[in-house]
């Protein structure tokens, strides 16, 4: 980890998303914050242990959310930083009600936005969504690094980009890029420039009318700019052994999809021109025209949504119209694997080969494979909170499962909804089980329990709470205590009591914020005292309004550290 601040040049092996950090360090950041997501978790992670090592350029918060990581940020760019926020795929939805605005009005400094998204869903509950939409919609630069050396080279570029322009860019990762390792070159860390804060000039970043048009007309000026920086980028390249125009077939991609290409080419032993885009939005449309002019057809290979493959196919049609564009044959469900591009490469091409993929998916599919569900820590508190609500309920109804349903939210806890335990009838985003409990309340007679942590309460599940109380609901919330922010790593929360540098802050009550919301029903109790704990849900479950149990045992991962 102490490379990372190393000053001089040295190649060291580094994951994609420290790679991020080495740029960030290496383009001069002063100002980082975050909300924990993974597999974007290691930024915030590891920034908090360097600014632990002593006094550091930058300052580093893990925020209450990714709204408020996005908007710390802002302020820091407002006065003339360079911030740095970053933050997983869904969490970008969360940031995104005050990212769009920012990128109309601009920064005083420079800001980059990092995402990680989540092909496949190894790490999320919620959706394979593709960011890179987002980049289009709200009109900001995106790159898209390969590899862990792009993730240093691009942080710096988007850096620069942002300091020129003064606007929000965009860094868009995928899993296998942020947890991938290889060997990066480190450049040196040139003293940090001592910035003195800027004034922010009276209404210079509003958004009143007739403010915004103004400011969206000086965006697309901006953005075209941007375009002519994005068809001379080094993040886009092409190659291949063959010349260009020596080939009637090429390959676009980005990403962790182009080294899957590139794997194939290699395994094949074909030489096809690669077009690798690393500056996806705006897209090199001049680059591409001189790429697809002269082929007979094209494989756009990406990830999930057809996002390069419906520009390229634009495109086409004023260069190339004739040209077969391939692509959406790929899965649109799951990650991309290295033998769908080799299946559809050999198809296209004509190339015949011995190992029939078709016929050995068909087989694997056949096979019957053990079902192993994630299971919680051994000792964990959770443990006796699941039981301790299934006894209750079980005691309370003779038919629980038609009587009441359950509200998952996002954290250990999720494994509610898993053998042996199987409470939860819903798991959508952050603080949703009070959101939607409550409507479920409106709607039916059904008695509801909801089910969430305490980072997730402070994260999204006060508002949720305070319109319970407003609107004379009465589900059970049950927030689970553990002290930590479980799942993504153990990072403080306001409740903690520690900011992530490790300073003393103030910790802040559930207790004291559940009653301020006006809740009246409310009990602490440790799931240890199993009869109480079940008598408390039986109780609270016949209530007319809104109760609330805070389920407070330490999470057993934190002694034992």
């Amino acid at each position: 980890m102490k490379e990372l601040l190393e000053k001089r040049p040295m190649k060291v092996i580094l994951l994609g998303n420290n790679a991020i950090i080495r740029g960030a360090i290496e383009a001069g950041v002063q100002f980082v914050s975050t909300f924990p997501g993974t597999p974007a978790s290691e930024i915030g992670d590891t920034f908090s242990a360097l600014s632990k090592l002593g006094p550091q350029d930058f300052y580093f918060e893990y925020s209450t959310n990714e709204k408020t990581a996005m908007e710390a940020a802002t302020g820091a760019a407002f006065s003339g930083l360079k911030s740095l926020v970053a933050m997983k795929h869904f969490g970008l939805n969360v940031a995104s009600d005050s990212l769009l605005p920012v990128v109309y009005t601009g920064v005083g400094g420079a800001m980059v936005v990092m995402v990680a998204d989540d092909p496949g869903c190894w790490s999320s509950a919620q959706t394979e969504q593709d960011t890179r939409y987002f980049s289009r919609m709200a009109h900001i630069p995106m790159l898209e690094p390969s590899d862990p050396q792009e993730c240093k080279d691009f942080t710096k570029l988007a850096f620069e980009i942002s300091d020129k322009f003064k606007i929000p860019v965009m860094i868009r990762t995928t899993t296998r890029v942020s947890h991938q390792q290889s060997i990066v070159s480190l450049s040196e860390i040139k003293g940090q420039k001592k910035v003195s804060q800027k004034d922010i000039k009276r209404g210079q970043f509003s958004t009143m009318p007739p403010n915004v048009l103004r400011m969206k007309k000086e965006l697309f000026s901006k953005l075209a700019k941007i375009s002519e920086v994005s068809e001379k980028s080094v993040a886009n390249k092409v190659d291949g052994l063959k010349k260009k125009n020596d080939s009637e077939f090429g390959i676009i991609a980005s990403g962790v999809s182009y080294l899957y290409a590139k794997e194939i080419l290699k395994e094949l032993g074909i030489d096809v021109p690669v077009l690798k885009l690393g500056f996806t939005n705006p897209l090199p449309r001049l680059l591409i025209e001189s790429f697809i002019k002269n082929f007979k057809k094209v494989l756009i290979v990406e990830e999930i949504e057809p996002f390069l493959e419906e520009q390229v196919a634009a495109i086409a049609k004023d260069v190339n119209p004739e040209i077969k564009i391939f692509g959406s044959e790929l899965p649109k469900i799951g990650e991309l694997k290295p033998e769908y591009i080799k299946a559809l490469i050999t198809r296209i091409l004509g190339i015949k080969q011995e190992f029939d993929f078709k016929k050995h998916q068909k087989d694997f599919n056949k096979i019957e494979l053990i079902k192993r569900f994630p299971n919680l820590c051994p000792g964990c508190p959770y443990w006796l909170v699941f039981s301790g609500i299934k006894k209750a309920v079980q005691v309370a109804s003779r038919q629980a499962a038609k009587d009441v349903v359950f509200g998952g939210d996002i954290g250990c806890y999720m494994l509610s909804g898993c053998p042996p335990h199987n409470i939860q009838d819903w798991l959508i985003s952050m603080g949703s089980s009070i959101g939607i409990s409550h409507g479920v309340k409106k709607s039916t007679d059904k008695k509801v329990i909801s089910i969430i942590g305490d980072s997730t309460f402070f994260h999204a599940g006060i508002p949720a709470l305070i319109n319970t109380v407003f609107n004379k609901s009465n589900p059970l919330i049950i927030i689970l205590e553990n002290s930590t922010t479980g799942m993504t790593g153990h990072q403080p929360h306001p409740g903690v009591g520690k900011t992530g540098s490790g300073e003393e802050t103030v910790s802040l009550s559930l207790e004291n914020m559940v009653r301020a919301c006006g809740v009246k029903n409310l009990k602490i109790i440790d799931p240890v005292n199993q009869e109480e704990f079940i008598n408390t849900i039986k109780e609270f479950l016949e209530n007319k309004e809104v109760s609330v149990i805070i389920a407070r045992r330490p999470c057993v991962l934190l002694g034992r550290r």
